[in-house]
């Protein structure tokens, strides 16, 4: 039976809206970094220093959010997390020196990890199986947008005020949106909002579970789980690349290109934009295999293995002499990034009941974290290092190709998991 009413949508909206401002909340230091060094004097190798802060706390805000939102609710838990990174976002504008700005991406990388754990809960709790694909590629959209509204806001803002305004009133949309999540979410059981026929149309697609189950696997469990290893793969090796496209792509379009990062960037909307539709496009595909009579995972893998191919397209970036050229195979490549994304964060839904999905997405995400600690620290110092050598290209070359080939990798690790 068809449902009556639309609300999961309504809900999945609030959590696009939610990952947003995340992403948003994340991406303003990269595009104050060359104001932020020149004003403070800092190195390449400083600026790492700042991102692997973030990375680190976030890492260990995933451990913990997970546990907390699978203990206390997707409602209350995706309520702390926003109040925690929201403040921490503020927090940025009264730091001072490079540590002060680490201490501030503490702060935020521990609210922020909430985001994904509650997210993929709210999607197990609120879709059947066969539109979660979308769901997660709807919500995950709000990477990119949360982006692209950098890319827009931050120099309005920098125009009008000076970068500690810009932290300001980034930090503070959170609290809007705390307003809203309130007033209208609850689980499918409890909401009264929704018709019977979309509730029933919901559960019947789950994997029966209780709404208000608690879970009966314990959290140190999971790290014997094959399948939790596959999300530990799929996070662990993949994370960091995105993560230095989002905080090094404006450098790197400022360094080999003379971008005028004060001023809002075409060149930097289309590449963030294209990531919007590399997550609808990647989760509609796989739930068009599934709703053709696919299984599950067989679904999930193989478009996971088209994504890991189209990828390889970045390493042509060290021909790219054009403007454009580097525009148009950096929008591929984040836009594939983001199809890759947003199945592998379905697999989670997938492969776990939705009473432990936040704590095994935790987990996976934790991974992400941990090696967006490492990757930085090679980031920071290679590029230190062709800088000096007055060769600052090749230092992005080198990177692009390491980002290029590690999508197969994770794909053929996965595969030997889930044979």
């Amino acid at each position: 039976m068809k449902p009556t009413t639309h609300y999961r949508w309504f809900i999945i909206f609030l959590v696009f809206i939610a990952t947003t401002i995340n992403y948003l909340d994340r991406q303003v230091i990269g595009f104050l970094k060359p104001i932020l060094e020149k004003e403070f004097n800092w190195s390449e190798t400083d600026f790492a220093r700042i991102v692997m802060a973030f990375t680190a706390a976030y890492a260990v805000g995933l451990l913990v959010s997970g546990w907390f939102i699978d203990r206390v609710g997707t409602k209350v838990g995706y309520a702390v997390t926003i109040v925690i990174w929201s403040l921490a976002g503020m927090a940025h504008a009264l730091a001072r020196s490079a540590f002060g700005f680490g201490l501030a991406r503490v702060g935020l990388g521990l609210g922020e990890a909430g985001n994904y754990p509650a997210a993929m809960k709210t999607v197990a709790e609120w879709f059947p199986k066969k539109e979660r694909g979308l769901a997660t590629g709807l919500f995950n959209a709000g990477t990119s947008i949360g982006v692209v509204v950098a890319v827009l806001l931050v120099p309005l803002l920098l125009r009008s005020y000076g970068w500690p305004e810009v932290f300001w009133i980034t930090g503070a949309l959170g609290f809007v949106w705390l307003i809203a999540w309130l007033i209208f979410y609850d689980t499918p059981i409890r909401q009264r909002r929704l018709s019977a026929t979309e509730r029933e149309y919901i559960l019947a697609g789950q994997e029966g579970a209780d709404d208000t189950a608690t879970p009966s696997v314990r959290w140190t469990q999971l790290f014997a789980s094959r399948q939790t290893w596959v999300l530990i793969v799929g996070k662990g090796l993949i994370d960091p690349i995105y993560w230095f496209f989002l905080f090094w792509l404006p450098s790197y379009f400022s360094a080999m290109f003379a971008l005028d990062l004060k001023k809002p960037s075409w060149e930097l909307m289309i590449i963030y934009t294209a990531t919007t539709v590399g997550s609808i496009a990647g989760g509609y595909f796989s739930s068009r295999l599934i709703k053709r009579g696919w299984p599950t995972l067989k679904a999930r893998k193989t478009a996971l293995l088209v994504f890991a191919v189209l990828e390889l397209s970045v390493i042509l970036l060290q021909f790219a002499t054009n403007v454009w050229v580097a525009v148009g195979l950096l929008s591929l490549a984040v836009a594939v990034h983001q199809a890759w994304a947003t199945n592998v964060f379905t697999l989670g839904s997938d492969l776990f009941p939705k009473e432990i999905v936040s704590s095994a997405v935790g987990i996976g995400g934790m991974a992400g974290a941990v090696g967006g600690i490492l990757f930085p620290m090679l980031v920071g110092s290679l590029l230190d290092s062709y800088k000096a050598a007055d060769n600052l290209s090749g230092g992005y070359n080198v990177l692009f190709t390491i980002c290029g080939c590690t999508y197969l990798v994770a794909w053929a690790i996965i595969h030997r998991l889930t044979r």
